[in-house]
C-alpha cells in the first residue's frame, strides 16, 4: 500500500488533507460542505464520545435529544445571540415537492411555512423554551443536560472535521440557582475538556478565558481550551460558556427559591465536535500517517502473519489465538489480519498510516524462536521480544506510547511559547517561528482588531494561570497587568 504522502514541511495543509482521506477517516460528500465520516474515522470519534460520556455522567448530567430545527422567532429573542448566528443559518421555508408541467422536481410554492424553521446552529434557544416548562422551583435546579447532535453552520470554506457546514458534537446546557452556582460549572466543564484532551487524546492544552470580541455570542464569558499543533497554528479545542441570566430573560426561565420568590435562573452551556479529530491527527501524526493515542486506536495491535503457503499460515494462526483472547481479556483491542489478498509489506505500510500503535509479525523463524517481532508506531522502533513476554511488552507499549507521544506534543508547544515585548518582535516571531506568542495587551477591542486586521493574529485566550505583572501594552503602550496568547489560528 503506497502511502505516498506529501510531507509536512512542503505544505502541511495538503498533508493534513491527503491523510484524513488516506487513512480512511473522512471524505468529502455529495453535499457543499459536509463530509462522510468513514467507519475508521467514526470509530475514533466514537473512542472519543464514549470516554467523554463517562466524564459527563460522572460529574452528573443526563444525556436528553431536541429538534433539529428551530422556529425563526426562538432565535430573535436573545439579540446578541442571533446576531452572532445569523449568517451562518440554514433556514428551512417550504414543506413539500412537487412535479412541474415538465415532470420536473420543484418546490411547491403553496407549502409555504407560515414560520421558518432554522436548522440549529446551537440549541440554547430551542432547549431554554423548553426549560422554562420543566423548572418551576429550587427543587428541579440545577437541571444538567447534555445532548449528542448535529449542528450545521453554513460555512463557506471547509475542511474535512476542522470546519464543516454540518459536523457532529455534544452540548452541555444547564440551569443554576446561583450565580457561584453557574460559574463553577462552566469551569467544571473546562476541566473535564483539559483532562480528556491531556489524558485521552495526549495532547496538551492551555485552559484560558477568551476576550470579550472572541466570546460565544449570548455569553458573559467564555471558557476555553487551546491547543498547538505541529504547523504553529492554534486550535480550539472546546468551550465552556457562563451565560449569566441572558437566556433565563429572553425565555422567561423562572424558579420560585426557598423563601417562594421568584428568580431568574442563571445558565452555562458547553460543547467540543468532531473538530478533536483534525486536532488529534495535527498534533501527533507524521510523514508516514496517523499516530494515534493507544486510549483512542480503534485497533491497538496488529498481528501480520508472515509465511509460505497455508499450512504455515494455520500453525501461526493456531499460535497466536490464545494470545489474542488474552489479550482482549485485558481490554486491549487486537486484529490478526489474516488476508491472503495482501502481502505483509501492504499491511505493515496499512497499519502505520493507519496509526495502530503496536504492531506484531510473527514468521517461521520466529516460531522456531518462540518470539515476536513487536514495532511501536510512535518511533517506528522494531525489536524481537519473547512470546511469554509479549503480554507485558504490549501493556507496557499501550501506557508508554499514550506516555511519550503526549511529551513530545507538550516539549513541542514549550519551545513554541514566545514571549515579545514590541510590536515589531511581535510580527517577526510570527512570521518566521509562528506558534503561541505571549505579550502585554492593552485590554481594548480596537487594538485587538487592530492587530488581527493587520496580522491575522488572534488572541487565543488569557491563561487561567498567568502571572500578574506589570508591562506596556506592545502596540499602543498603554499599561497593561499581564500577558495574553496570540495566535494564528484555525
Amino acid at each position: 500500500m503506497s502511502k505516498n504522502l506529501t510531507k509536512r514541511e512542503e505544505d502541511y495543509s495538503k498533508w493534513y488533507n491527503e491523510l484524513v482521506v488516506k487513512a480512511d477517516l473522512a471524505e468529502n460528500s455529495g453535499v457543499r460542505g459536509c463530509m462522510v465520516i468513514k467507519p475508521y474515522g467514526y470509530a475514533i470519534w466514537e473512542k472519543m464520545q464514549a470516554a467523554l460520556d463517562k466524564m459527563f455522567k460522572e460529574t452528573g448530567h443526563e444525556n436528553a435529544y431536541f429538534p433539529l430545527f428551530i422556529p425563526k422567532s426562538y432565535l430573535s429573542k436573545e439579540a446578541s445571540h442571533v446576531e452572532g448566528f445569523a449568517k451562518e443559518c440554514a433556514v428551512v421555508t417550504h414543506y413539500r415537492l412537487k412535479n412541474d408541467e415538465n415532470g420536473e422536481i420543484i418546490v411547491d410554492p403553496e407549502a409555504k411555512l407560515e414560520e421558518e424553521l432554522i436548522v440549529r446552529p446551537t440549541s440554547e434557544t430551542i432547549i431554554w423554551d423548553t426549560y422554562r416548562r420543566w423548572i418551576q422551583s429550587y427543587r428541579d435546579l440545577p437541571l444538567l443536560i447534555n445532548q449528542w447532535a448535529n449542528v450545521v453552520r453554513w460555512e463557506m470554506r471547509t475542511r474535512l472535521f476542522l470546519r464543516t457546514a454540518e459536523f457532529l458534537w455534544q452540548e452541555g446546557h444547564t440551569a443554576h440557582a446561583t450565580e457561584k452556582e453557574a460559574i463553577d460549572e462552566a469551569e467544571q466543564m473546562l476541566k473535564v475538556y483539559a483532562e480528556f484532551a491531556e489524558n485521552h487524546m495526549a495532547m496538551p492544552v492551555i485552559q484560558g478565558v477568551k476576550t470579550e470580541n472572541e466570546r460565544f455570542a449570548g455569553a458573559i464569558e467564555t471558557y476555553c481550551i487551546e491547543a498547538l499543533m505541529q504547523d504553529g497554528k492554534a486550535l480550539q479545542a472546546g468551550t465552556s460558556h457562563f451565560l449569566g441570566q441572558n437566556f433565563a430573560k429572553a425565555f422567561d426561565v423562572k424558579f420560585a427559591n426557598k423563601e417562594g420568590k421568584k428568580e431568574y435562573v442563571w445558565a452555562t452551556s458547553w460543547g467540543v465536535s468532531t473538530r478533536l479529530m483534525g486536532a488529534l491527527i495535527m498534533t501527533h501524526s507524521d510523514d508516514n500517517g496517523l499516530v494515534l493515542p493507544p486510549k483512542l486506536a480503534p485497533i491497538q495491535v496488529v498481528i501480520v502473519p508472515i509465511y509460505r503457503g497455508l499450512d504455515q499460515l494455520d500453525a501461526i494462526s493456531e499460535k497466536v489465538a490464545p494470545l489474542v483472547k488474552e489479550l482482549r481479556a485485558k481490554g486491549i483491542s487486537v486484529k490478526f489480519d489474516n488476508r491472503d489478498t495482501h502481502k505483509p509489506g501492504f499491511k505493515f505500510n496499512e497499519y502505520e498510516l493507519k496509526g495502530v500503535p503496536v504492531r506484531l509479525a510473527i514468521g517461521q523463524r520466529d516460531m522456531d524462536n518462540g518470539t515476536y517481532e513487536v514495532a511501536r508506531r510512535d518511533t517506528l522502533v522494531k525489536e524481537t521480544v519473547a512470546a511469554d513476554e509479549v503480554i507485558a511488552k504490549i501493556e507496557f507499549l499501550m501506557e508508554d506510547i499514550q506516555r511519550n507521544i503526549y511529551q513530545k506534543a507538550f516539549d513541542f508547544r514549550k519551545e513554541n511559547v514566545t514571549e515579545v515585548n514590541s510590536y515589531e518582535e511581535f510580527k517577526k516571531v510570527l512570521e518566521e517561528k509562528g506558534g503561541f506568542i505571549s505579550a502585554h495587551w492593552d485590554g481594548t477591542n480596537e487594538t485587538e482588531e487592530r492587530i488581527q486586521t493587520e496580522t491575522k493574529a488572534t488572541i487565543r485566550c488569557i491563561p487561567l494561570d498567568v502571572k500578574e505583572e506589570e508591562g506596556v501594552c506592545m502596540v499602543t503602550g498603554k499599561l497593561s497587568t499581564k500577558r495574553v496568547l496570540f495566535a494564528k489560528a484555525y
